[in-house]
């Protein structure tokens, strides 16, 4: 086997104007002027992967030139395969109950990423490029002559438990626990895990890619930074033993086996490609007045939708930060929402709830769900001495999404979902005195 390449570097790929990579793990294997040459450089293959529209507007336009082994063409047809836990059927009819989950366990049996996924809820349609699954992974071995690709969309992994390891054809990329890695749609990827037992949650994008929030009012400046988000150089390798490659295609698990390893690109060119993003570098914008300013000042991550302001999905994050308002209520207030909203924990604590959320758990507030801080946590926040203080070691997220959310029947199902979650709001009753 014969592997190459740095692991990863510092890019601006979602600086907004898809600015362009061109790295190449052996010298000489860019062609110089020409995309796909008569002879590519050193026998290789030339091959476009487009994660756009050809037509689609220069701004938005996502695409890569592959310069590789062996092109993907290059294959026996897809069989289906069990699917497990992945792509479950959604409730019907769907309930506006709000939802809560203990940590799902991790399984005992040998478990790779991909026999460790789970779908727990989703909307909208991968064949017509609306909505998102959600789903969880929990594995504890690496993916050994397996590679994954997905035909739905593009992956959102967030790290909660221990790192993971993504070898992509692009190139390489480590995600631990407060980092984020996105994986576009169609990039073959295994998984590695060199911390052991992982667990973490997946956002599976139907609709327009990810990219950074507009800031409006907020400037030139603030939330993820372009600069600090990295996309890896190229690196290959080869291997010339059966490897098993598995798709997710309108739901459903699909394979063939190939002789040899199909993360071959040996240089790439573009601006569709992996990438991550470590959230301590979040540059979070809160209130030195008074009120409490809408949880949109937290979002990384955007995918618009054809409706402006209204997102198919959102990533948001609670990170640590500075409190300081003026005879204002600290935590999220009480709610009801015209988006959706599925939450989880990476570690701490949330500041809305003084208990029953775990890290590795998650969340489910469907549109007009009326949710806020729990009862300890309400009578902290209006007892409170409102001097500026630090919320610290905690960090929470949220897929949020202008359809609603529909839980899988696995996940309805699922010994760890919360029976009692309603009772966290008993005991807040009418304090109201006329004057």
């Amino acid at each position: 086997m014969t592997q190459s390449g740095d692991a990863e570097r510092t890019g601006t790929y979602l600086s907004g104007l898809g600015n362009s990579f061109a790295t190449e793990a052996v010298e000489g294997a860019l062609p110089q002027g020409q995309n796909s040459p008569q002879r590519v450089p050193l026998g290789l293959y030339a091959e476009q992967l487009s994660g756009t529209a050809f037509t689609a507007p220069r701004s938005e336009s996502r695409r890569s030139w592959l310069y590789r082994t062996r092109p993907t063409a290059c294959h026996r047809p897809y069989a289906r395969i069990d699917n497990g836990p992945i792509g479950g059927q959604f409730s019907s009819p769907a309930s506006p109950n709000r939802l809560r989950w203990d940590p799902l366990a991790i399984p005992p049996a040998p478990t790779d990423f991909i026999d460790g996924l789970a779908t727990v809820a989703g909307n909208g349609d991968a064949g017509t490029g609306t909505g998102v699954s959600i789903h969880v992974y929990r594995a504890n071995r690496s993916m050994v002559d397996r590679v994954f690709y997905d035909a739905d969309g593009e992956l959102l992994l967030v790290p909660q438990q221990g790192r993971i390891r993504l070898f992509t054809e692009l190139g390489r990329l480590d995600a631990a626990p407060g980092e984020i890695a996105v994986v576009p749609r169609g990039v073959r990827f295994r998984v590695e895990l060199p911390d052991g037992a992982a667990r973490g949650y997946v956002c599976e994008n139907h609709g327009s890619l990810f990219r950074l929030p507009d800031l409006g009012p907020i400037g030139a400046n603030g939330l993820a930074n372009a600069r600090d988000f990295l996309t890896p150089t190229a690196w290959f390798e080869q291997v010339d033993r059966p490897v098993q490659v598995v798709q997710k295609f309108l739901g459903n698990l699909w394979a063939t086996d190939l002789a040899h390893s199909p993360l071959d690109v040996v240089a790439w060119h573009g601006n569709y490609a992996p990438y991550k993003y470590d959230l301590a570098k979040f540059n979070t914008i809160g209130t030195v007045s008074f009120d409490h300013p809408d949880p949109s000042i937290f979002t990384v991550l955007t995918a618009p939708s054809e409706q402006p302001g209204t997102a198919n999905a959102d990533f948001v994050i609670f990170p640590p930060r500075w409190m300081v308002a003026e005879h204002t209520f600290r935590p999220p207030w009480f709610h009801r929402n015209v988006m959706n909203e599925f939450m989880g924990l990476i570690h701490g604590t949330y500041d809305a709830k003084a208990g029953g959320f775990a890290p590795g758990g998650m969340s489910l507030h469907n549109c007009m769900s009326g949710h806020g801080p729990d009862l300890a946590s309400y009578t902290k926040a209006v007892e409170a001495s409102l001097q500026p203080h630090k919320i610290d070691n905690t960090l929470a997220f949220m897929f949020e999404t202008r359809w609603v959310i529909r839980p899988t029947d696995w996940a309805l199902a699922a010994p760890e979902l919360q029976q009692d979650y309603d009772a966290c709001w008993d005991g807040l009753g009418s304090h109201f005195r006329k004057a």
